[in-house]
């Protein structure tokens, strides 16, 4: 960007939803070490207040599509979907934390300015149209992400959560910036719209060897991000480390905004060799599900079966990336809406029985729960029946659409494989219910504790939106249909 550059009024404003999210964590930062210990939740507040501030400058920010920043970011209907659900998400986080981080680190107050950083980086991710960029946001969401995984310094489970993320995190992300420099190298700009054009022209267009080697690199990187075979590994540790709302966290927002970026990298400028990277893609779509769904299979612990089952759904919504297609954007937008909402409700009833410590995590301690706390088990059940995919709920719309746009694109297998994959995740969603309506409750099981008010609301409004999509899922559907055409280039 030339030195003299000077940003418009509509740069500035299609900027916005950062620049309140950047603000409000770092007034957020300032104000803790000046609160005195009972008084630190007041940073959850203002952070709250800032994340709502924040979802309104969506709303001014739709009103200026375009580029800004000489082409750096785009403000689309696709960028607008990402921003909005990311922020959402980390609204529902905040909520969510507020009783948890008291009970468990009563004198802490950084933990929301860390999550407040974190949604704004991905917020970058979602309206980068050049690499450098991306790559800024994705590691100002990975660093917050790294320090939230490991907050709770005292639990050795938290502390290797944060070891490993981090280290892992580090690697993938070399490789997807030495991706980006092979592909910069190469044309000779990071420019996402600029790759395309010069790697749709034969003429100019360099050797494929080194543009699809940039690619590669590239979803390394991400892959790694959202949980893709072979890169999954770290999930199942990370995750039941974790303190759970970070864990809910992890599973939706940095997920969402790491699928943006794939569609944006993949359909945008590696388009022209679409050919090339669907094949690759199809391989990893069903590596991700069978391993996700059959290491679910066995585990006891409720965190590390959520956990396996986040890898099985990122192997679902990498069927519809593999689709190429418009109607395969719309359809990985739309399921990672429903995601996140039956996500982060899956997560609060389990932040709401774990108690402090998480120490009720395995299947035996959600025996009776249907008995014990009737409504708790009522609200989880719709969201393992949404994690299934049965109908009237978004989980079965956000799966039909996946399927259809694969089905459209004449992968016909990958569709049969991922419907038989479903059946199979279907078994271990099951186990739980089972257990919550059918058995007696373990020995030594506590009686129910009242539910939260923070809690309380999650639950009820990710079931609501849960519902909502599986009886209305045009509302949402119609919206990503007109981002997902927005972001692609033909």
């Amino acid at each position: 960007m030339p030195a003299d550059f000077i940003p418009s009024t509509q740069d500035l404003l299609r900027l916005l939803p950062e620049a309140v999210l950047v603000a409000a964590g770092t007034i957020g930062l300032v104000l803790e070490p000046l609160l005195r210990d009972s008084r630190k939740r007041v940073t959850g507040v203002f952070s709250l207040a800032g994340l709502i501030v924040a979802l309104w400058a969506v709303v001014v920010s739709r009103a200026y599509p375009g580029t800004a920043f000489r082409n750096m970011i785009v403000v689309d209907g696709f960028a607008t979907f990402f921003r909005t659900l990311v922020i959402a998400v980390g609204i529902l986080t905040v909520i969510l934390s507020l009783h948890y981080i008291q009970r468990e680190r009563p004198e802490s107050g950084e933990f929301y300015p860390l999550l407040v950083f974190s949604v704004a980086g991905q917020c970058l991710m979602a309206v980068g149209n050049e690499l450098i960029v991306i790559f800024i946001g994705l590691e100002i969401s990975s660093i917050a992400s790294y320090i939230l995984a490991g907050y709770l310094r005292d639990d050795p489970r938290s502390n290797e959560s944060g070891l490993k993320y981090f280290l892992l995190g580090s690697f993938a992300t070399a490789f997807f910036l030495y991706g980006v420099a092979w592909i910069y190298g190469a044309t000779g700009t990071t420019n996402l719209r600029e790759i395309g054009d010069i790697i749709a022209k034969p003429e100019i267009r360099p050797p494929l060897v080194i543009v699809g080697t940039s690619a590669a690199l590239m979803l390394v990187g991400l892959a790694f991000k959202v949980a893709a075979a072979p890169f999954q590994i770290w999930a199942a540790d990370v995750y039941q480390g974790a303190p759970a709302p970070v864990t809910a966290f992890l599973a939706a927002g940095p997920k969402a905004a790491a699928f943006a970026v794939m569609v944006r990298i993949l359909m945008v400028a590696f388009d022209p060799i679409g050919a090339a990277w669907e094949p690759l893609l199809w391989i990893v779509a069903l590596a991700t599900m069978t391993i996700g769904n059959f290491a679910a299979l066995v585990q006891d612990n409720i965190k590390r079966l959520l956990a396996y089952s986040s890898i099985a759904h990122a192997g679902y919504v990498l069927v519809a990336v593999t689709a190429h297609s418009d109607a395969g954007s719309a359809a990985v937008m739309f399921y990672l809406a429903a995601y996140a909402f039956m996500n982060v409700g899956a997560f609060a009833v389990v932040t709401h029985v774990a108690r402090a410590g998480e120490r009720r995590l395995s299947l035996s301690d959600f025996a009776g729960l249907a008995r014990r706390e009737p409504a708790v088990a009522g609200l989880f059940t719709i969201f393992l029946l949404s994690l299934i995919g049965i109908p009237l709920t978004g989980g079965f719309f956000g799966k039909f659409y996946i399927f259809k746009a694969a089905l459209e694109s004449r992968l016909y297998l990958l569709t049969i494989l991922g419907l038989l994959n479903s059946a199979v995740a279907a078994y271990y969603y099951l186990r739980v219910l089972v257990a919550m309506y059918f058995h007696e409750p373990a020995a030594g099981t506590v009686e129910a504790m009242p539910v939260t008010p923070g809690v309380s609301f999650v639950l009820w409004f990710s079931a609501g939106a849960t519902l909502l999509l599986g009886i209305f899922p045009t509302l949402v559907l119609q919206f990503a249909d007109q981002g997902a055409s927005l972001a692609l280039v033909r």
